[in-house]
C-alpha cells in the first residue's frame, strides 16, 4: 500500500491549529511523491495549500473514518496518534456525554463539572460480575476488574489515580472505594465498610483545601490498602499518606484557603462547647485571611463540620480526643495571628505578654506562657565549650513561628492518619488486598518551587513504571498470540530519574548543601550548573542564575531554586518541641514525644510502612542540637521507594483524570488543556507503544463477519476460516510486514484497519454504482422497448399483407404434396403387413420347438434329482442307524462296567457295622413304610394290569374286525371287473405299511431325542396332517370311480380316526387341567403353611412322643423319602417317563419354595450363633439364681421344636412331590399304552432330578444345623457341671426333674417379656435422660449467646461518651423489658389458650363419663334379664378407612425423616403430586381427632422446620425448591378446605366434609406456612434467576438470531484484557427457553397451583427485561440498529413460547414492554421533528433519561448509517421536560412482585390416597 493509495483526493488528514490544536481537512487533489505542499479544504470550505516538509517527507496524520469515531477505547482506533485521541475524546465528551474513555489498560476520566446520575447502587450492581470489555468505560468496571482479578489469581491489585488539582482524583478513589465496599462488604457486624468511607470526610477536612483549580484539591497524596479474607468481604484497610503540603498552613495565594478544617472549626465557633477556642470568624486570623474571600459557593462549611464529627465519632474517636484536635487546630490559628515587634536594633524582636492569641495558644495546649514567649524569640546555639542563647530578627521569629506551626499541624495530621488506621485494622488475617493511590499528578506553574519538584519526580517514577506495565503486557500478548517479538522502542525515563535521584543528583547534592553550615540557594544551584549541564535532561536558563530547567517525560519545568534548602530542612527548634513535649494535655504531649519512631520512614504525613503507625519528618531528639535529622528530600524518596516495591508486587490499573477547562465549566472542552494533560499522565506514551507494534487486533471470526464481503466466491466455499483470512489479507496487503496471524486473532499495524474499511467502503460504493447503473439500464431499456414495439407494429401490418398473399400460394403447393404423400404412405403400409404377418408366424413355430425341448430336458433332470434324493437319504439314514447301534453298545459296556464298580462298593459298604447301624435306625418305622408302599404298588399294579388286559382285548377286537373287512373287500364282486381298484388297494396297503414302519421308526428316534420335545411332536402333527391329506386323496378318488360298499368303509374308517384324534386331543387338555389344579394345590399348600408360621406360639407334637422319638424320626422321614424318590424316578423311567411334560410353573414354585426354606435355614444359623454367643456370656458370669436356669432347657425345647417344624414341613413337601410325581407316572402311562398320543416328558425328569438334589442338600443342611444345636447344649451343659458350686445340690433341690416341655416354654415366654419389658424401660430412661441433657445444652448456648451479646454491647458502649453510655443503657434496659413484657403477654395468651382447651375437653369427658355410666347401668340390666349359659364369640365389623393416619409419639422424627428431610423429588415421580402434603394433613386430622393439641403443635412445628432444613441444604436446587414450594401450599390449601369455614367450603363434596378439623384451629398455623411459603417463592426466583441471568445478555444482545444481520466494528484493548475469562461463554435464545421449559415442567410434575407458575414467569421475564434494558444502557457496542431487530425477534419468541405455554395471560409481556420500545427506538428514524415525536408518544414506558441514554449511545456500524444529532437529542430533551419522570437510569433488577397464593382446593379425598412402600411409612396405621 503506497503512499500515493493513502493520501488520495477526498482523504480527510489533520493539521495543526493554534487554537484548536488540531484541524480536520480534506484532500482536494491526489498527492504524488516529491510533491511540496497538499491541496486541502478546510471544514469551513476554505481552501489551504499546506506545505510539506521534503526532506523528513513529514506528511499530515491522516483521519480515522468516521465509523471509528466515539469508540470506547482509543486503542481500537486504526490511526493512533495524538489528533485522533483528543477528537474521540471530545466527540465522546461533547456530543454523548461520556466522561470515561479506556486507553488500553488506562480509564481516561475527563471531570464533567457536574452531578451525573451514574453512581448509583444500581449501577454498582449491573457493573457487578461484568468482563471489563463488555460494559461502558467506568470507574466501576476498573474496580469490578481489580476485585475480580484478585478473587481469580489470589494476587493484591492497585488502582493507581493520578491528574492535575481539580481533575477529579478524589472524587475518583472515592467512587472505587464505594464499589469495594458495597461488593465486598463485610461478613461480620463490624460495617467496617462504612469505617472505610467515613474515613473520607476527615482526610479531606485535614488535607484538602480550595486552589485556584480546584475548589477541594487534596495537598497530599494517600495509598488506602483495603484488606480481603480469604471469601473476598472487606476486613479492614491501612492508609498512607505522602508529601503534605505543611506551607499551606502558614501561606495562601490568591483565592485561594487553608485547609478546610481551618474554616469548618470558625464556622462551628458559635457551639456551647467551643467557646473555650476562642474563635471568631475565619476573616479574623491571619493563617486563614491571605488568600482573600474565605468561603466557597455552593459550600457550607458547617454542615461540613458536622459529617467530620459523625466520621469521627463512627471511627471511635472520642468525644476528648476531638475537642483536644480542635484545640490544637485552634490553637495554630491563634499562633499565627501574634502580633511581634521588631526592636529598635533590627536583631531582636519581642512579643507582648498580654498578647491574647499567645495566651489562647498556650492555654489551648497547656504549655507555660513565659517559656513560649521567650523562646518564640530566641534561639540557643550549642557549642563544643559553652551553650550561647541569641536573639532573633523579625523575619528569624516570623520563619520559625511558621515553622512551628506547619510542625503542629503535620504532627496532628500525622496522630489523625494514625487513629484511623488503627480504627480500620482488623486481627483477622488478611488474605489479599486492593490499593488505590490518590496521588498528585504532573505540575507546571510559573513559579515552581521544591513541592512542584518532587510532585514531579514522584509522576517520573510512576511514569516508568507504567511504562514497564504497558510494555509488559504487550509483550505478554505477543507471546500468547506466538506473534514474534521485536523489540519496541520506548520512551525510557531512567536517565532524568537518575539526574534526580542517583548518586551526586539533584537530591543529593541538596541534602549536601543543606549540610553545610551556611549553605545557600545560589550556591546549590552553581553545583547543578557545574555538574549537570552535559545532561540531556538538564539545562540552565538564559536570564537566571539560580533557576534550572529539568527535561521530565511531559514538559519543560523551570524551578526556582529559593526555598529548596529550607523547605528541605524543615528546621523546627528544639527549645520550642520541648516546651510542647511538657504540656500538660496527654494528647499534645504524645504528639511530639520521642518514643513514636526516632527514624521515620515518610515525609509529615505519610506513612513509615505498610502498617498503620505514620509519622512525620521531625529532627530526632537528641542531646546534642548539632546532630542532622533526615531531609524531607530524603525521606520523600525513601517512601517512594517503598511505594514502587508495593506497587510493583500487585497488579496495577491505571486511571487518568482530565481537566477539560480551567473555568470549571460543566461539559466545556478546551483542546489545548486537554492535550497538555494527556501528554503529562501517559496517555499518547501508551498510544505511542501500541502504534509502535501491531495495535489493530481482530479476532478471525469477527474478521471474517466484517469483510467477507472482500473475499472471493470461491475462498468461501472453504470451511477454515483462519485459511480464507489468510489468502484474502495476503492478496489484499502485499506488504507481510503491515499484518501478523497470531493464535486466535489477527494483529495489524496502525492504519491497516482503516486501508481496510477503506477497501470495503469501496466495494459497498462498486456495488451501489452497479445496482445504479443497472437500475438506469433497466430504465433506458423499458423506453427503448416502447420505441422499437411501435415499429414493429407497423412493420407487422406491412409484411402480414404480403405474407398473407405468399401463404395462399404456399398453402395450394402444400395440399398438392400432401395429398401425394397419403397415397403413397398408403401402398407402403400395406406392403409392409404382409411381410410382418409372414414373419411372426414363423417365429412362432420355431419357438415352440425349442421350449418343448427345454421342458424336455428339465423334466428329466428334476425326475433324476428325485431319484437321487431317496437314494441318498436312504444311505445316509442306514450310516446313521450303523453309528447309533455302535453308541447304544460302547454306553451299555460303560454303564455295567461302572455299575458293577458301584456294587462292588455297595457290598463292601453293607458289610460294615455302621451301615448296618444306619440302616437298623428307625427301621421300624420304615417297615412300615415299605410295608404300605408295596400295598399301594400292588394296588397300583393291579389297576395297571386291568387297564392292559382291557386295552388288549380291544386291540384284538379291533385286528379281527379289520382282517373281516379286508377278507370281505377281497371277495367282493367288483374284484374281478375293476383289476386297477385291486391295485389302488394294494398301493394303499403298501402306503400304509411304510407309513406303520417309519411311525415306529419315528418313535424310536423320539425316545432317544429327549432335548427337542416339542420339534418331535409338531413332526408327528405334520406327518399325521400329510397322511390324512392322501387319505383323503385316496378317499375322493375311490369315491370317483366307485360307489360300492369298500369305499363307505373307507370313509367311515377315516371318520373314526378323526374322532380318536378328538378324544386324544380332550385328554391331554384334561391332563393340562390336572396340572394347573395340582399348582393351585400347592400354592394352596403354600399359604397354609404361611399361615401356620405367622401364627403366635409354637407347633408341639403330641404329648407322648418324647424328644428321642423326635430325634429317630428325622432320619426314618429322610430315608423314606429317598426312598419314594428314587422309587418314583425308576418307575418313571420304566415306563418311558421321557415323553412326559410337566408345566414349567410347577418346577418354578418347587425351586422358589426351595430358595425360601435357603433363606430360613440362614435365618436358624444367625438364631445359632447369637445363641451360642448368649450362652457363652451367661457361662462366663452367672448369677446364683434358680429361675435363670429355665432358659436353656426353654432354648432346647425351642430349637427342638423349631427342628420339628422344620422336618415336618419338609416332609409334606415331600409327599407333595411324590403324589405329583405319581400323577405324572399315571398320566404318561395312559397315555404310552395309547398309540397316538404324541405327548413327551422327558424335560420334566430332569428337572425333577435337579430338584430332588437340591433338597438333599437342604437336608443335609438342616442335619448339620441340628447336630450344632445339640453340640451346643452339650458344650452348654458340660461348662455348668465344670463350675465350682460347692453348694449346687443343696441350692438345686428340682434341677434333676423332668421338665415338661409345654412349662418350659411358657417359662421362657415369661422371661422374654420381662427382658422386653425391662429394655423399653431402659431405653425411655435412656431417652428421657439425653432430651434432658439436650436441654440443658439448648439452654448453655442461649445463656452462651446473650452472654456474648451483653459482652458486644458492653464494648460498644465503653467506645462511647458517659452521656451516650447512659442514653445506650436506658435504650437497653427499655428494649429488654419490651421484650419480657411481650413474652409474658405469649405466655398469658398461651395458659389463657390451654385454659380455654381444658375447659372443653372436660365438658366433652364429663359427657362421655355420663354416657358411659349410663351403658353400663343398661348393660347390667339387660344382662341380669338375658343371661347367657354358652359362650358367644363377638366379632369385629371391618370399617373403611377414615383418611385419618395414626402414628406414635416417638416416630415422630422417622416421620419428618422419610417424609421430608430424606425424601427425594424423583421417589414420587409416578405418585399423586403433594403427596406428602396430604400424608401430613391425614396425620394432623387424626392427631385433631384425639384432641391432642401437644401432637398437632410437634408435627406442625417439626415439619416447619424440617422444610427449612432441607431448603437450607438444597439452596441452590430449582426441583427441590419448586416440590416444597407446591407441597407447602397444597397444605396450606388443605387447612384452610378441611378448616370448617364455610367460605372455603363452598366446592367441597360430602364425604370431603366428613375429613373436616372438629377441634382445634389452625389460623396462626395456616399463617405461619403461608410465611414459608413466600419464603420458599423467593428462593425458587433466587435459583431461577441465578441460572437465568448469565445467559440474559448474551442471549438477548450479543447472539445473532438472525444469521449475518449485524455488524462487527472494530475492539480495543479491553476486549483483549484478562478480563475476558477464557472459554466460550456465549448462549443463545434456545438456551434461554430450554431453561424456562425445564422450570416449567418441572413445576407442572409436581403440581405446583397454575396462578404461582404465573407469577414465577412474570417475575422471569421481568428481570429479563431489567437486566437487557440495563446492560443496553451502558453499552455502546449494542446500541446499533441491528440489535434493535434483534431485540425484537427475540421477544416475539418469547411471546411465542408464552402463548405456547398458555402463559399469555401471566402478564409478563407486559414487563417487556421498556425493551420493546428501547427495540423500537434503535430503529426508528431519528432526524426530523416528525420523528421526535413519534419518539415521544411511542416509549411512554421509558424514562426521559433513558431515552436520552439510548440516543446518545446509538452507533452507527455501516457507512451508510448516520449518527443521531446533538440537536435532534436537545429537541426530544425539550419535548420530554413536562415527564415527571424517576432519575434513576437503571431499572432495578432486584425488584420483585408481591406474590399470592389464591385458594385453590383439592378434588382428591383423603380415604382415597395410597401411601407407596417405597416411603418408609409402615408405621402409619390407617384409622
Amino acid at each position: 500500500m503506497s503512499v500515493g493509495e493513502l493520501y488520495s483526493q477526498c482523504t480527510r488528514v489533520w493539521i495543526p491549529d493554534p487554537d484548536e490544536v488540531w484541524r480536520s481537512a480534506e484532500l482536494t487533489k491526489d498527492y504524488k511523491e516529491g510533491d511540496k505542499s497538499l491541496q486541502l479544504r478546510l471544514e469551513d470550505e476554505t481552501i489551504l495549500e499546506y506545505p510539506i516538509d521534503v526532506q523528513r517527507n513529514q506528511l499530515p496524520f491522516l483521519r480515522n473514518p468516521d465509523i471509528l469515531v466515539g469508540e470506547n477505547d482509543l486503542t481500537a482506533l486504526s490511526y493512533l496518534h495524538e489528533p485522533a485521541v483528543l477528537h474521540n475524546l471530545k466527540v465522546r465528551f461533547l456530543e454523548s456525554n461520556h466522561i470515561y474513555t479506556y486507553c488500553g489498560i488506562v480509564l481516561v476520566a475527563i471531570n464533567p463539572y457536574e452531578q451525573l446520575p451514574i453512581y448509583g447502587q444500581d449501577v454498582i450492581y449491573a457493573y457487578s460480575g461484568q468482563n471489563m470489555g463488555d460494559m461502558d468505560p467506568h470507574i466501576f468496571a476498573v474496580a469490578e476488574e481489580a476485585y475480580k482479578q484478585m478473587a481469580r489469581d489470589e494476587k493484591n491489585q492497585s488502582i493507581i489515580v493520578s491528574g492535575e488539582s481539580g481533575a477529579g482524583k478524589t472524587v475518583s478513589a472515592k467512587y472505587a472505594m464505594r464499589y469495594f465496599a458495597t461488593v465486598g462488604g463485610s461478613a461480620s457486624e463490624t460495617n467496617i465498610e462504612e469505617k472505610v468511607l467515613a474515613s473520607s470526610p476527615i482526610m479531606e477536612a485535614i488535607g484538602n483545601a480550595k486552589t485556584t483549580r480546584n475548589d477541594n484539591s487534596s495537598r497530599f497524596g494517600k495509598y488506602i490498602q483495603i484488606g480481603f479474607d480469604k471469601r473476598y468481604h472487606i476486613i479492614g484497610a491501612n492508609m498512607r499518606t505522602y508529601l503534605l503540603e505543611k506551607s499551606r498552613v502558614v501561606f495562601q495565594a490568591d483565592d485561594e484557603r487553608n485547609y478546610h478544617i481551618f474554616y469548618q472549626l470558625c464556622a462551628a465557633a458559635g457551639l456551647p462547647e467551643f467557646k473555650e477556642l476562642a474563635l471568631t470568624s475565619a476573616e479574623d486570623f491571619f493563617y486563614t485571611s491571605q488568600g482573600g474571600d474565605t468561603s466557597i459557593e455552593g459550600v457550607d462549611d458547617a454542615e461540613d463540620f458536622e459529617r467530620t464529627r459523625q466520621a469521627f465519632t463512627l471511627l471511635g474517636v472520642r468525644e476528648s480526643h476531638q475537642i483536644s484536635i480542635f484545640k490544637i487546630i485552634a490553637s495554630i490559628l491563634h499562633l499565627g495571628s501574634v502580633e511581634i515587634q521588631a526592636e529598635r536594633d533590627g536583631d531582636s524582636c519581642s512579643i507582648s505578654p498580654r498578647d491574647e492569641h499567645l495566651s489562647n495558644f498556650c492555654r489551648l495546649l497547656g504549655v507555660e506562657h513565659s517559656q513560649m514567649e521567650h523562646w518564640l524569640c530566641h534561639r540557643k546555639l550549642v557549642t563544643t565549650s559553652e551553650t550561647y542563647v541569641k536573639t532573633m530578627s523579625l523575619q528569624q521569629v516570623i520563619n520559625a513561628r511558621n515553622a512551628l506551626a506547619k510542625h503542629i499541624y503535620a504532627q496532628l495530621f500525622s496522630w489523625v492518619v494514625e487513629h484511623i488506621n488503627k480504627a480500620l485494622h482488623t486481627s483477622l488475617k488478611q488474605h489479599s488486598f486492593i490499593g488505590v493511590l490518590d496521588i498528585y499528578g504532573f505540575e507546571t506553574f510559573e513559579v515552581n518551587s521544591f513541592e512542584q519538584f518532587c510532585i514531579n519526580y514522584a509522576n517520573e517514577k510512576l511514569q516508568q513504571q507504567f511504562n514497564s506495565h504497558v510494555f509488559k503486557l504487550e509483550q505478554e500478548e505477543y507471546m500468547k498470540e506466538q506473534i514474534p517479538w521485536t523489540l519496541i522502542d520506548f520512551y525510557d525515563n531512567q536517565p532524568c530519574i537518575d539526574l534526580i535521584e542517583a548518586k551526586l543528583g539533584i537530591l543529593d547534592l541538596l541534602d549536601e548543601e543543606c549540610k553545610v553550615p551556611k549553605g545557600t540557594d545560589q550556591n546549590w544551584a552553581q553545583k547543578l550548573y557545574d555538574r549537570h549541564s552535559s545532561s540531556q535532561h538538564f539545562q540552565k536558563p538564559r536570564m537566571s542564575n539560580t533557576a534550572f530547567i529539568v527535561i521530565h517525560f511531559a514538559d519543560k519545568v523551570e524551578y526556582l531554586s529559593d526555598g529548596f534548602l529550607e523547605k528541605n530542612r524543615d528546621t523546627v527548634y528544639e527549645e520550642q518541641i520541648n516546651i510542647l513535649k511538657a504540656s500538660k494535655f496527654p494528647l499534645v504531649a504524645d504528639l511530639f514525644h520521642d518514643d513514636k519512631d526516632p527514624v521515620p520512614a515518610t515525609t509529615p504525613g505519610k506513612g513509615s510502612s505498610s502498617k498503620i503507625n505514620i509519622r512525620s519528618a521531625r529532627p530526632p531528639m537528641k542531646v546534642s542540637n548539632k546532630e542532622h535529622k533526615k531531609t524531607v528530600g530524603h525521606q520523600f524518596r525513601t517512601s517512594l521507594h517503598l511505594l514502587m516495591e508495593t506497587l510493583n508486587a500487585t497488579t496495577p490499573h491505571y486511571v487518568r483524570c482530565i481537566k477539560p477547562n480551567d473555568e470549571k465549566l460543566p461539559f466545556h472542552f478546551d483542546p489545548k488543556r486537554a492535550v497538555q494533560q494527556l501528554r503529562a499522565c501517559g496517555v499518547l506514551e501508551t498510544i505511542r507503544i501500541s502504534a509502535a507494534g501491531y495495535p489493530s487486533r481482530w479476532a478471525y471470526h469477527d474478521f471474517f463477519n466484517r469483510y467477507r464481503v472482500l473475499i472471493k466466491k470461491r475462498e468461501l466455499a472453504k470451511t477454515d476460516k483462519k485459511a480464507i483470512c489468510r489468502s484474502v489479507l495476503e492478496n489484499l496487503i502485499k506488504d507481510p510486514d503491515k499484518f501478523q496471524f497470531g493464535r486466535t486473532k489477527i494483529f495489524f499495524r496502525a492504519g491497516q484497519v482503516a486501508y481496510l474499511e477503506k477497501l470495503r467502503a469501496d466495494k459497498f460504493r462498486t456495488a451501489t454504482i452497479m445496482i445504479q447503473k443497472t437500475v438506469r439500464g433497466w430504465l433506458q431499456k423499458v423506453k427503448f422497448r416502447r420505441l422499437k414495439g411501435a415499429t414493429l407494429t407497423l412493420q407487422r401490418y406491412c409484411r402480414g399483407y404480403l405474407a398473407r398473399r405468399l401463404a395462399e400460394h404456399l398453402r395450394r403447393t402444400r395440399a398438392a404434396v400432401v395429398l401425394q404423400k397419403y397415397y403413397r404412405m398408403q401402398r407402403a403400409h400395406q406392403a409392409y403387413q404382409r411381410i410382418r404377418r409372414a414373419a411372426v408366424i414363423i417365429q412362432a413355430f420355431t419357438r415352440a420347438m425349442f421350449v418343448r425341448r427345454t421342458y424336455r430336458q428339465v423334466l428329466m433332470e428334476h425326475k433324476a434329482t428325485i431319484i437321487q434324493k431317496h437314494v441318498r437319504g436312504w444311505m445316509a439314514h442306514r450310516h446313521f442307524q450303523r453309528l447309533r447301534d455302535a453308541a447304544i453298545v460302547i454306553q451299555c459296556a460303560f454303564r455295567m462296567l461302572k455299575a458293577k464298580q458301584e456294587l462292588k462298593a455297595l457290598r463292601i459298604e453293607a458289610r460294615s457295622a455302621e451301615h448296618l447301624k444306619r440302616l437298623n435306625v428307625g427301621m421300624e418305622n420304615k417297615v412300615v413304610q415299605l410295608q404300605r408302599k408295596i400295598d399301594e404298588q400292588n394296588k397300583e399294579f393291579k389297576t395297571l394290569s386291568e387297564q392292559l388286559s382291557m386295552t388288549t382285548s380291544t386291540y384284538t377286537m379291533e385286528v379281527e374286525r379289520l382282517k373281516k373287512e379286508l377278507e370281505h373287500c377281497q371277495q367282493s364282486p367288483g374284484e374281478d371287473s375293476n383289476p386297477r381298484l385291486q391295485e389302488e388297494v394294494e398301493s394303499l396297503r403298501t402306503e400304509l405299511q411304510r407309513a406303520h414302519s417309519e411311525r415306529k421308526i419315528l418313535e424310536d428316534a423320539h425316545s432317544r431325542e429327549k432335548d427337542e420335545l416339542r420339534k418331535r411332536v409338531a413332526d408327528l402333527e405334520q406327518e399325521n396332517a400329510l397322511l390324512k391329506d392322501e387319505k383323503e386323496q385316496l378317499n375322493n378318488q375311490i369315491l370317483c370311480q366307485s360307489k360300492d360298499e369298500f369305499a363307505q368303509n373307507s370313509v367311515k374308517e377315516n371318520l373314526l380316526m378323526k374322532k380318536e384324534l378328538e378324544e386324544e386331543r380332550s385328554r391331554y387338555q384334561n391332563l393340562v387341567k390336572e396340572y394347573s389344579q395340582l399348582e393351585q394345590r400347592y400354592d394352596n399348600l403354600r399359604d397354609e403353611m404361611s399361615i401356620i408360621k405367622q401364627t403366635p406360639g409354637h407347633r408341639r407334637n403330641p404329648s407322648n412322643q418324647s424328644s428321642l422319638e423326635s430325634d429317630s424320626n428325622y432320619p426314618s422321614i429322610s430315608t423314606s423319602e429317598i426312598g419314594d424318590t428314587e422309587d418314583a424316578l425308576q418307575q418313571v423311567e420304566e415306563i418311558g417317563l421321557e415323553k412326559a411334560a410337566m408345566d414349567m410353573t410347577v418346577f418354578l414354585k418347587l425351586q422358589k419354595r426351595v430358595r425360601e426354606l435357603e433363606q430360613e435355614r440362614k435365618k436358624l444359623q444367625v438364631q445359632l450363633e447369637k445363641r451360642e454367643q448368649q450362652d457363652s456370656k451367661k457361662v462366663q458370669a452367672e448369677p446364683p439364681q434358680t429361675d435363670i436356669d429355665l432358659d436353656p432347657d426353654a432354648d432346647l425345647a425351642y430349637n427342638s421344636l423349631k427342628r420339628q417344624e422344620l422336618e415336618s414341613e419338609n416332609k409334606k413337601l415331600k409327599n407333595d412331590l411324590n403324589e405329583l410325581r405319581k400323577a405324572i407316572a399315571d398320566q404318561a402311562t395312559q397315555n404310552n399304552s395309547s398309540h397316538g398320543s404324541p405327548d413327551s416328558y422327558n424335560l420334566l425328569l430332569n428337572q425333577l432330578k435337579l430338584a430332588h438334589e437340591e433338597l438333599e442338600v437342604r437336608k443335609e443342611e438342616v442335619l448339620i444345623l441340628r447336630t450344632q444345636i445339640v453340640s451346643a447344649d452339650q458344650r452348654r451343659l458340660a461348662g455348668r457341671n465344670a463350675e465350682p458350686n460347692i453348694n449346687a445340690r443343696a441350692s438345686w433341690p428340682n434341677s434333676e426333674k423332668h421338665v415338661d416341655q409345654e412349662d418350659a416354654i411358657e417359662a421362657y415366654h415369661g422371661v422374654c417379656q420381662t427382658n422386653r419389658l425391662l429394655e423399653a424401660q431402659l431405653q425411655a430412661q435412656s431417652l428421657e435422660h439425653e432430651e434432658e441433657v439436650e436441654h440443658l445444652k439448648d439452654q448453655l448456648e442461649a445463656l452462651k449467646e446473650e452472654m456474648d451479646k451483653q459482652q458486644q454491647t458492653f464494648c460498644q458502649t465503653l467506645l462511647l461518651s458517659p452521656e451516650a453510655q447512659v442514653e445506650f443503657g436506658v435504650q437497653q434496659e427499655i428494649s429488654r423489658l419490651t421484650n419480657e413484657n411481650l413474652d409474658l403477654k405469649e405466655l398469658v395468651e398461651k395458659l389463657e389458650k390451654n385454659e380455654r382447651k381444658l375447659k372443653k375437653q372436660l365438658k366433652i369427658y364429663m359427657k362421655k363419663v355420663q354416657e358411659l355410666e349410663a351403658a353400663q347401668a343398661l348393660a347390667q340390666s339387660e344382662r341380669k334379664r338375658h343371661e347367657l349359659n354358652r359362650q358367644v364369640t363377638v366379632q369385629r365389623k371391618e370399617k373403611d378407612f377414615q383418611g385419618m393416619l395414626e402414628y406414635h409419639k416417638e416416630d415422630e422424627a422417622l416421620l419428618i425423616r422419610n417424609l421430608v428431610t430424606d425424601l427425594k423429588p424423583q421417589m414420587l415421580s409416578g405418585a399423586v403430586p403433594c403427596l406428602p402434603a396430604y400424608i401430613l394433613y391425614m396425620c394432623i386430622r387424626h392427631a385433631d381427632y384425639t384432641n391432642d393439641d401437644l401432637k398437632v403443635h410437634a408435627l406442625l412445628t417439626s415439619t416447619i422446620n424440617g422444610i427449612k432444613k432441607v431448603l437450607k441444604k438444597h439452596n441452590d436446587d430449582f426441583e427441590m425448591t419448586s416440590f416444597w414450594l407446591s407441597n407447602t401450599c397444597r397444605l396450606l390449601h388443605c387447612l384452610k378446605q378441611y378448616s370448617g369455614d364455610e367460605g372455603f367450603m363452598t366446592q367441597n363434596t360430602a364425604k370431603q366434609n366428613e375429613h373436616c378439623l372438629k377441634n382445634f384451629d389452625l389460623t396462626e398455623y395456616r399463617q405461619v406456612l403461608s410465611d414459608l411459603s413466600i419464603q420458599i417463592y423467593q428462593q425458587l426466583i433466587k435459583i431461577a434467576e441465578g441460572v437465568l441471568q448469565p445467559m440474559i445478555v448474551s442471549a438477548m444482545l450479543e447472539n445473532e438470531s438472525i444469521q449475518g444481520l449485524s455488524g462487527v466494528k472494530p475492539t480495543g484493548y479491553r476486549k483483549r484484557s484478562s478480563s475476558m475469562a477464557d472459554g466460550d461463554n456465549s448462549y443463545c435464545l434456545e438456551a434461554i427457553i430450554r431453561q424456562m421449559n425445564a422450570f416449567h415442567t418441572v413445576m407442572c410434575d409436581q403440581g405446583l397451583d397454575p396462578e404461582i407458575i404465573l407469577q414465577v414467569f412474570k417475575q422471569l421475564f421481568y428481570m429479563i427485561n431489567a437486566v437487557t434494558l440495563n446492560n443496553l444502557l451502558l453499552r455502546k457496542d449494542v446500541c446499533s440498529w441491528s440489535t434493535g431487530m434483534q431485540l425484537r425477534y427475540n421477544i416475539s419468541q418469547l411471546e411465542e413460547w408464552l402463548r405456547g405455554r398458555n402463559l399469555h395471560q401471566s402478564g409478563a409481556v407486559q414487563t417487556m414492554e421498556p425493551l420493546i420500545q428501547a427495540a423500537q427506538l434503535l430503529q426508528l428514524k431519528k432526524k426530523t421533528q416528525e420523528d421526535a415525536e413519534a419518539i415521544c408518544s411511542l416509549c411512554t414506558s421509558l424514562s426521559t433519561q433513558q431515552i436520552v441514554k439510548i440516543l446518545n449511545l446509538y452507533t452507527p456500524l455501516n457507512e451508510f448509517e448516520e449518527r443521531v444529532t446533538v440537536a435532534f437529542i436537545r429537541t426530544i430533551q425539550a419535548q420530554l421536560q413536562e415527564r415527571n419522570d424517576p432519575q434513576q437510569l437503571l431499572l432495578d433488577a432486584k425488584h420483585m412482585f408481591p406474590v399470592l397464593f389464591p385458594f385453590n382446593p383439592s378434588s382428591l379425598t383423603m380415604d382415597s390416597i395410597h401411601i407407596p412402600a417405597y416411603l418408609n411409612l409402615e408405621f402409619l396405621s390407617e384409622v
